[in-house]
């Protein structure tokens, strides 16, 4: 299996101003634009850390699912959640030969933990012996930094915030700040088995 990133988090989406607020930083001042570089670093790691954590994408971008065989014929847990649409899905033969799977042969069953990709009739197309299957999806609470819930913003928030305290020191503390891990706690997927979902 292999998850891949299609788009990155457009910079108009990241909070910098509320990150600005967050970290008390002065404002009004000719050169006070001059750390967004550097403070939006902090916030694009503080977001890739949660969702790595959590197996949520916070920012609505897409992303392409490449597997060589279903779990299970019927239905197939999408790698992360939430996902807002399926984009298509491509057979790729042993030769490399593509096919794009008519629409009407799947669908998205949505779940903010486990979303999944069922087959319309009773299985899913068939990936062929040494051949592959790609799905394109859209996936992420929305496109605005207003579509996350306030406990996962706020979580971002502290984690780019102790990041740039602590950019100075190499041998801080590994982890989540506990203030963090608190926050993001009920939205980590446990995943009890990796195959079938039911819908």
């Amino acid at each position: 299996m292999m998850l891949v990133e299609e788009s990155r988090v457009p910079d108009a989406a990241l909070p910098l101003a509320e990150f600005k607020e967050h970290l008390r930083l002065g404002s009004g001042f000719a050169d006070e634009d001059v750390q967004d570089g550097l403070l939006a670093s902090y916030l694009r790691a503080a977001l890739a850390a949660i969702e790595a954590r959590t197996g949520k994408i916070l920012i609505e971008r897409s992303f392409v699912w490449t597997v060589t065989g279903w779990r299970d014929g019927e239905a197939e847990a999408l790698p992360v959640a939430p996902v807002n649409a399926l984009i298509d899905l491509t057979l790729i033969g042993r030769d490399g030969d593509e096919s794009l799977v008519a629409a009407s042969r799947y669908r998205l069953v949505p779940d903010l933990q486990a979303p999944i990709l069922r087959g319309a009739g009773l299985s899913l197309p068939v990936i062929q012996m040494a051949g592959s299957a790609r799905v394109r999806f859209l996936a992420g609470y929305g496109p605005e930094w207003i579509d996350l819930p306030s406990d996962l913003a706020q979580a971002v928030l502290m984690l780019a915030a102790h990041y740039y305290e602590f950019r100075h020191d190499t041998s801080g503390p590994l982890g989540l700040p506990s203030g963090v891990a608190g926050l993001i706690e009920r939205f980590r997927t446990i995943r009890l088995s990796a195959g079938r979902g039911r819908a």
